[in-house]
């Protein structure tokens, strides 16, 4: 046997681990998941067994100690897969890419380091201009979630929510028309001999399908409005003929809302803010007792009569129906959100990696440049920029510009 042959010979016996430690650390990142600040959010973008692939592939992972345990995830169930728990605030921000789940505080922007990319929420309607003046001081690169899409054009992370959203709504309502909070004491529903309760969804996408899906499940008689046939069809398709479906008029909506026991409004703005769909003089007229949630309300909300409320005092009433205006639901189920979007990201940090890093990612991936809104310090997202009256740039002549 030649020398050739006999290397050959040995390379085939060779331990996998062996063989993919040769490639594994060229595009190594060290990638840094920060405790959340932000008010109840009690989320965590990357599970234990996330962090365990991430690692086999050569990256490195620091969690803040406490991250994930609102979600019922501990320190040392991160440890045991490999990630290094830091009680240092400032080591954490010092990583290559900064995974979170809200949108930074200012606090946290002036722990980050020059041109770091950061993963994050950033909802234009509740984003701060110091925060993004901060970032853009920093040249950082950031990528955000509600623009993220998939292979199919669709928006990923807003997807994954707005099923948990849709779903959860219901049950949100379920509670609050029993007695436990002097709702009118129904069950939602109802039972053989006993009228159903009736429920009105504005909105035919992705929150309105699941929460038609859930409310139909528990045996509620369900209207569900929307401005395109096309929605409405699939909705409908999906969820079977137990649905009644209309285009928003106004005159036959405003009717259905008078005399429904829940509302739910799921309407979702392309960019910018939700329209307001209902006005207070129809609110002043539902039914005493009755259940309004207001999920478009991290766009401004879909009824005249919504304010923001929080986790701690979820609901206000205003006349006489009981107002639920949280912008994030999906963290009453905090567990269940993070498996969602650890699906998402852990494959996405992966690809990032195995690119090269952020930028080369961007020059190759159409999905990931649809969810940058700052490149380098530099503004590229059209809504952002005239919220805030900015200029904002062209991402691809920029990604050109610096090839």
């Amino acid at each position: 046997m030649n020398d050739m042959s006999k290397i050959a010979h040995k390379a085939i016996f060779q331990t996998q681990e062996a063989l993919a430690h040769v490639g594994r650390n060229r595009n190594a990142l060290k990638i840094g998941v920060p405790k959340e600040v932000s008010f109840q959010e009690k989320r965590i973008p990357l599970t234990p067994l996330s962090v365990a692939l991430l690692i086999e592939y050569g990256h490195e992972v620091i969690i803040e100690a406490g991250a994930g345990d609102a979600s019922n995830f501990l320190d040392q169930h991160y440890a045991e897969q490999g990630a290094r728990i830091s009680h240092d605030r400032n080591e954490v921000f010092q990583s290559d890419i900064i995974i979170k789940i809200a949108s930074p505080t200012l606090e946290e922007v002036g722990l980050m380091r020059n041109k770091q990319v950061l993963m994050s929420s950033h909802q234009p309607s509740l984003m701060d201009l110091q925060v993004l003046k901060a970032l853009i001081r920093k040249q950082i690169t950031a990528l955000s979630y509600e623009y993220l899409k998939d292979e199919g054009g669709h928006l990923t992370v807003v997807r994954a929510m707005s099923e948990i959203v849709g779903a959860t709504s219901v049950l949100i309502a379920a509670e609050y028309l029993s007695n436990i909070f002097d709702g009118k004491g129904l069950m939602l529903g109802g039972v053989t001999g006993v009228p159903p309760t009736e429920m009105v969804i504005i909105g035919a996408g992705t929150v309105g399908e699941y929460a038609a899906r859930t409310a139909i499940a528990l045996g509620a008689q369900v209207k569900v409005f929307d401005s395109s046939v096309y929605r409405l069809r699939r909705l409908q398709n999906n969820v079977g003929s137990r649905v009644f479906t209309s285009v928003i008029q106004p005159i036959v909506l405003n009717k259905a809302v008078r005399s429904c026991d829940v509302v739910i409004g799921a309407v979702r703005a392309s960019n910018g803010r939700s329209p307001c769909i209902i006005a207070e003089e129809t609110v002043s007229k539902m039914k005493p007792n009755s259940v309004l949630i207001d999920v478009s309300i991290d766009q401004g909300g879909c009824f005249e009569t919504s304010e923001v409320t929080s986790h701690d005092k979820p609901v206000f009433r205003k006349h006489d129906v009981i107002h639920y205006c949280v912008p994030n639901i999906a963290s009453r189920v905090a567990r269940t959100a993070t498996y969602a979007l650890t699906n998402i990201f852990t494959p996405l940090l992966l690809q990032i990696g195995e690119s090269g890093g952020m930028n080369n990612m961007i020059w190759s991936d159409k999905c990931i440049r649809s969810a940058i809104y700052l490149y380098q310090g530099m503004l590229t997202n059209k809504d952002i920029g005239d919220k805030f009256n900015l200029t904002s740039k062209d991402l691809d002549l920029l990604i050109v510009a610096n090839q």
